[in-house]
């Protein structure tokens, strides 16, 4: 990663106020702002730049960005936060199924969006750097997760995750047999304290237990444990 007054951060919104008003905010904050009005145009756009982060609109001309999202997750490693005037569940659900690390509605804070593009930059320095130390691997049984090359495997089965469901594993993995609570595993993957009201978490549980073939209605390998957060079970994998 670049230092931070030269972040690059790719804004594809076709709205030219909401644009101006971002841009200008994130600026004034050291961040260097390029736009893109296009989603048809977006995937080609952020392959070929590869921004340090991309702050992607749902309603786009051309194509959504639901779409995009899922044209460049696979050969884009940086943070994608959807901002959107879409507030069902439903659309939050898709877009950190598609690979979106954070979901943000609409009309929002410049200051809020600020912090939440800071607090995932420094989790992807965090990554990075752990991928510099020495290689890291856990084994739970059939089960192997290993950091160095962000790899998981059930048996002989090579299970894909995405970057943000990839660092909420290893840290529930890291932490086997604990139980960790929302807040915890918040301010892990965010850096923000949890409100309450954020399922993006449980929403990733659910989808981590769904890849590993944990049985959603009555887990025992990623475990609820009520009115205090997630265990991974270290004995589930044999």
């Amino acid at each position: 990663m670049s230092t931070v007054d030269a972040r690059k951060i790719l804004l594809v919104e076709d709205d030219d106020v909401t644009a101006l008003i971002l841009s200008s905010f994130l600026e004034g904050k050291g961040l260097a702002v390029e736009r893109e009005t296009r989603g048809d145009t977006a995937v080609a756009r952020i392959l070929g730049m590869q921004p340090d982060l991309v702050l992607l609109d749902c309603n786009l001309p051309g194509m959504d960005g639901f779409e995009v999202c899922r044209g460049v997750r696979a050969k884009y490693r940086g943070p994608i936060i959807m901002v959107t005037g879409r507030i069902a569940e439903v659309d939050h659900v898709l877009g950190l199924e598609l690979g979106a690390d954070d979901y943000l509605p609409k009309p929002a804070q410049p200051a809020v969006v600020y912090a939440h593009i800071m607090a995932l930059l420094r989790r992807a320095d965090a990554a990075e750097a752990a991928l510099t130390e020495a290689n890291a691997e856990y084994r739970f049984g059939r089960f192997r997760i290993d950091r160095s090359t962000r790899s998981v495997y059930l048996g002989d089965d090579e299970i894909q995750f995405t970057t943000a469901e990839f660092d909420l594993l290893w840290q529930l993995a890291s932490h086997a047999g604990e139980v960790l609570s929302r807040d915890t595993i918040m301010m892990h993957m965010r850096g923000l304290e949890y409100g309450g009201f954020d399922r993006s978490i449980d929403m990733r549980i659910s989808r981590l237990r769904k890849r590993l073939g944990d049985d959603t209605n009555n887990p025992h390998r990623i475990k609820t444990v009520r009115a205090k957060g997630y265990l991974f079970s270290p004995n589930a994998w044999n």
